[in-house]
């Protein structure tokens, strides 16, 4: 089987500058929420990182496509949070061994193609490119740009790890298993966590946007733990 032939970045950006544009009451377009969620990183000056688009995708729960610049070819990756699958051209194998990143996004637009069982099975796309979003999630936020915790947790604010959170589908190595174990039994705060074994700012940050995208973090606001951290 030979490698998918990927859009050349150049002929994306010529297409994206003859898009109409942007209509927010049209139906076909993504939703408000879910837009204000990604131009609040835009209006910090920053690009939204892919991190980020998974975060809102599955927020809303909201089916999107995001495309994103691998050097210079565009890699599509359509995201269907109710199914907990990911569409990618690549291999799950393929995918996980770019440098996610450096990996951009250069534009997000509500899905085209549809998860494995839908009836417009003409949009639907062999069964070997869905791959686990759990996984993916975990990957972008352990490999991924963004070092910092997302908005929806950062802040005024202690952490526990849920105790029914399954590591098991997960590749996490040993020492920031038993981090998460440890997790699992004790409330902390960002800075705290920063200074467990292993573990830094950067890397904590990661854990918990990892631990938050798999719905295994409980944020609490009001316990004795809790302390502040900046918003990005």
């Amino acid at each position: 089987m030979g490698a998918p032939e990927l859009m050349r970045v150049s002929v994306f950006k010529r297409y994206l500058d003859e898009l109409a544009p942007l209509d927010e009451s049209d139906p076909h377009q993504l939703p408000p929420s879910l837009l204000q969620d990604l131009r609040r990183f835009k209006e910090h000056g920053r690009h939204t990182e892919p991190l980020e688009v998974l975060a809102a995708s599955m927020r809303h729960l909201r089916n999107v496509a995001m495309h994103l610049q691998d050097g210079e070819r565009v890699l599509p990756l359509t995201l269907f949070p109710r199914q907990c699958l990911a569409h990618c051209p690549l291999s799950l194998h393929e995918l996980l061994q770019l440098p996610l990143d450096n990996l951009q996004v250069l534009h997000v637009e509500p899905a085209v193609l549809r998860p494995p069982g839908d009836p417009q099975r003409g949009l639907v796309k062999a069964l070997h490119l869905y791959h686990p979003l759990p996984l993916l999630s975990w990957e972008f936020a352990m490999r991924g740009s963004r070092e910092q915790l997302l908005p929806e947790i950062a802040g005024y604010a202690a952490y526990r790890a849920s105790a029914v959170l399954d590591l098991r589908p997960l590749p996490i190595p040993t020492p920031l298993r038993n981090c998460v174990r440890r997790l699992q039994r004790e409330t902390t705060s960002l800075r705290q966590l920063s200074e467990w074994p292993g573990l830094d700012r950067a890397v904590a940050s990661r854990l918990l946007n990892a631990l938050y995208l798999q719905a295994g973090l409980i944020v609490s606001r009001s316990h004795p733990a809790a302390d502040t951290d900046g918003w990005f």
